[in-house]
């Protein structure tokens, strides 16, 4: 084991900036190897480090990405889940489609599936629905469409050398990390971030990454199913950064009616058609339910509205004329350049 490394895995101490610099610095230099990648992706997947090691691991990333673009984008939000949870239907890029059709500004980053059966980018694929490949491209497409789903380059070089380095052991083995740290991670310079924590509860290294100086504001949405996502079918929170909550109790704003199981996910052959069915709201009650709740959340964040009501209400107008689906096959459209 590289000595860069033993700091790090060796859960006795915390691991403070020098050690995680000297392990990235390792990296960058080709001197770990494949048993080196396997230990420390198996370390971080078996439990996180405890909040002060991860918040200088995170902070040793960003201390090596390329500069970013001064200020935010005023009013736009990112929407990313952590994973886990009852498997789903993908409901925050259905929500985020949904959201930009009545007018918010939304960025989209996810990634490949490492849990769920089809990821946000998988998706996109089978839909024909280009993503972004740079800053620059994302805020043309955010311009141009209202909406951009970005690409993996939102994310540290790092986690691709070493997903490279453990070859041929794939990454959705060590997804479970991947899925909880990813939406901590994506370098977007938007103002706001709704992001579901699965398991029911945020544990507190999450609440610190999402505190983070320079980070933007962000809710981080649970509820006692489990899921990353708002669910009409029960109460769920929304932890806000002030450290307040807000409670969303089932049924206030949208019929409670129905179980996970309306949510399920389809085999993948049929997830894009699938997919555009659940964008006219008529793919089932819960599910379009559920899909008003998690856009009106969306608007709500990115200071688009201040109204709960109203913005569920306008949700469910874009499902029922058509704008969200109008909106996906504009993009299928777009220039994957522009």
């Amino acid at each position: 084991m590289h000595p860069a490394l033993v700091p790090v895995v060796d859960r006795r101490a915390a691991a403070g900036p020098e050690q995680w610099d000297a392990l990235w610095q390792a990296l960058a230099d080709g001197a770990l190897d494949r048993g080196d990648a396997l230990a420390l992706l198996a370390s971080l997947t078996a439990a996180l480090p405890e909040e002060g090691s991860l918040l200088a691991m995170v902070d040793a990333l960003d201390r090596r990405r390329p500069a970013r673009p001064a200020g935010s984008w005023a009013g736009t939000v990112n929407v990313v889940g952590t994973g886990g949870g009852p498997p789903t239907v993908n409901l925050s890029t259905a929500a985020a489609l949904v959201a930009a059709a009545c007018g918010v500004r939304i960025v989209k980053s996810g990634s490949r599936a490492h849990t769920a059966r089809t990821g946000s980018i998988d998706l996109l694929d089978r839909l024909g629905v280009p993503f972004a490949t740079s800053l620059d491209q994302t805020s043309r497409h955010l311009e141009t469409h209202g909406i951009a789903f970005t690409g993996p380059f939102v994310y540290p070089v790092q986690l691709a050398r070493l997903a490279l380095l453990a070859v041929p052991t794939p990454m959705r083995v060590f997804g479970r990390f991947l899925n909880i740290l990813g939406p901590f991670l994506a370098a977007v310079p938007v103002s706001a971030q709704v992001t579901g924590v699965s398991g029911g509860r945020v544990p507190s290294a999450l609440r610190a990454l999402a505190s983070r100086p320079g980070t933007p504001v962000t809710w981080l949405v649970t509820n006692p199913l489990g899921a990353d996502e708002l669910l009409s079918m029960c109460d769920n929170t929304i932890h806000l950064p002030d450290g307040g909550t807000l409670t969303l109790r089932a049924g206030e704003l949208v019929p409670a009616g129905g179980s996970p199981d309306d949510l399920a996910p389809v085999p993948r052959d049929a997830a894009a058609e699938h997919f555009r069915s659940v964008l006219t709201g008529r793919a089932g009650a819960p599910l379009r339910a559920t899909l008003q709740l998690n856009a009106a959340a969306l608007a709500l964040a990115s200071g688009h509205r201040d109204d709960w009501a109203k913005a569920v209400a306008e949700a469910g107008a874009a499902l029922d004329d058509g704008a969200a689906l109008d909106l996906l096959e504009r993009l299928k459209g777009a220039d994957r350049a522009g």
